[in-house]
């Protein structure tokens, strides 16, 4: 069964999806309701059940059944489990790690198998040094209760981090938290194109020594970056943002509509749709000063790619019908010079 144990790992924190949404259960769980980690009785008498659907942080983690009481102690699913794991859904929705689910479950759904299996301590220190920053934006600092010294440095029966995350991590750009910049409205085209010059996604020589010529290209639409070479010569994009005026457990802030490219360039409209969702999910002050709940609005977007790879958005023009400014810019953009 030991060998079983270490199998189901594997698998189970493979899966890069619902491994990024376990974390974000366990910090809220944790810091919003101060249950001491590891204060659990690894002798007390547990039980099975079956992990209930309304506890979606956990529910396609991997396995089907946990143990009660989970390691924060917590015995009741209804009262404590389901209830303080959903508080941590808005953190998960951010990606901030790709194993942050599988840590956060393990914690409050500990899988059941003959064997209690924690995270060990180096997986706890790669979430919290990718997620605490998401958390410190949002109003939280890292739970105590999650404080990394409590887990096991030795990586036998742990959950461990895997290597492939982090180099994924390192190789893609990601969406960061950063200083509310105001919303400028009716923009003359100067303005505009302005913006565009300076603040175009694009990554300056110093950081990406192989590139070689600047390009600025604007795309209309939500969009992510795959890889760092699509980045290298990013863009200034239109999207439509969405505010959902009551989220029920959906990402409060969402990015709608298809994209379309102004003038072709390296960026893949599906990716940088995904990048631009996380910025909103992270940044959730500056969001929502940008749309009312239950509206949507167009949005010139400009902004840079830092040499640590973080996207910082500095330009925000509301596109209104009425804006001729933006709409002249638009046109204007391909044969400038900047």
């Amino acid at each position: 069964m030991r060998g079983a144990s270490k199998r189901l790992l594997s698998s189970s924190c493979a899966l890069p999806g619902l491994c990024q949404l376990f974390l974000m259960a366990a910090l809220l769980a944790v810091a919003l309701f101060a249950s001491p980690l590891l204060a659990f009785d690894l002798g007390q008498s547990t039980r099975c059940v079956t992990i209930p659907n309304q506890m979606k942080v956990c529910k396609d983690v991997g396995y089907s059944e946990m143990r009660l009481p989970n390691f924060l102690g917590h015995s009741s699913l209804e009262g404590e489990v389901v209830p303080r794991s959903e508080d941590w859904r808005p953190l998960l929705q951010t990606g901030c790690h790709p194993q942050a689910q599988a840590f956060l479950c393990s914690i409050i759904a500990p899988v059941c198998l003959d064997t209690f299996i924690q995270p060990c301590r180096s997986l706890c220190v790669a979430v919290r040094d990718s997620c605490a920053p998401v958390l410190a934006c949002q109003g939280h600092p890292w739970p105590e209760a999650l404080n990394c010294d409590r887990f096991a440095a030795e990586e036998d029966m742990c959950l461990t981090p895997l290597a492939k995350f982090s180099h994924f991590l390192k190789d893609l750009p990601k969406a960061v938290c950063q200083k509310c910049h105001s919303v400028e409205v009716a923009p003359a085209m100067k303005t505009v194109i302005s913006a565009f010059c300076h603040h175009d996604f694009g990554r300056s020589p110093d950081s990406v020594k192989e590139l070689k010529m600047h390009f600025v290209d604007f795309i209309s639409g939500p969009q992510f970056f795959p890889d760092v070479n699509v980045l290298l010569s990013s863009t200034a994009v239109t999207a439509k943002l969405h505010r959902l005026r009551h989220p029920a457990g959906e990402p409060e802030f969402q990015v709608e509509g298809r994209v379309e490219f102004i003038r072709q360039g390296p960026l893949l409209p599906y990716d940088t749709q995904h990048l631009l969702q996380d910025w909103l999910l992270i940044n959730l002050s500056c969001a929502s000063a940008l749309v009312r709940p239950g509206r949507s609005q167009l949005y010139v977007l400009t902004g840079s790619v830092q040499p640590d790879g973080s996207i910082a958005l500095v330009r925000f023009f509301p596109w209104h019908k009425k804006d001729a400014g933006i709409a002249l810019a638009t046109r204007k953009w391909k044969h400038h010079r900047c």
